[in-house]
């Protein structure tokens, strides 16, 4: 993802775009491995409703962010598309566009 960096917050890694979080790391919350990321809109209330046991809603990170249990046997193929999701929500227009780029 262009211009993507990993840095670490609150003592666990968060991976950001031009200095704006697009994911985040946790074991603190719920003494389990979870990930946060915002959502696109309406996302949120239909993973919920949907997948409570998978997804809840975090702590932080706003009202669309989403919370995704890593805890067990996660879908690997899913969570990559919701931190792609999280990208291109949190990235500017051209780096963004970037991701359609071949290569």
């Amino acid at each position: 993802m262009p211009e993507a960096t990993e840095r670490f917050n609150h003592d666990e890694p968060s991976w950001t775009v031009r200095q704006r979080t697009f994911a985040q790391f946790t074991e603190k919350f719920h003494d389990r491995p979870d990930l946060w990321c915002p959502a696109p809109p309406g996302a949120r209330e239909a993973l919920l409703a949907t997948d409570g046991d998978r997804y809840f809603a975090p702590r932080f990170g706003g009202r669309a962010w989403i919370g995704i249990r890593l805890d067990h046997g996660p879908d690997w193929v899913q969570v990559a598309e919701h931190v792609q999701d999280a990208y291109l929500l949190m990235a500017p227009r051209r780096l963004a566009d970037r991701l359609d780029e071949p290569g």
